[in-house]
């Protein structure tokens, strides 16, 4: 998809030199990728020690088995 995007060169060139991309469109491939996946590491985060996950995996194992 084509987009126009005014985006400082300045900032655009540094991100380019710091993440090793040799492209503009990569560069916010790249930078978009991380901005998600640090966004999904922080839903993650939110949930720590809100989950029992206290498991038995021999009984976990078993039952997998059974399928």
């Amino acid at each position: 998809m084509r987009t126009t995007l005014d985006i400082p060169e300045d900032i655009l060139t540094e991100a380019m030199r710091l993440s090793g991309t040799k492209s503009k469109t990569m560069t916010i491939i790249l930078s978009l990728q991380e901005f998600i996946n640090r966004k999904k590491i922080d839903k993650l985060r939110a949930l720590r020690g809100k989950l029992d996950l206290d498991k038995d995996l021999d009984v976990l194992r078993r039952d997998r088995t059974l399928l």
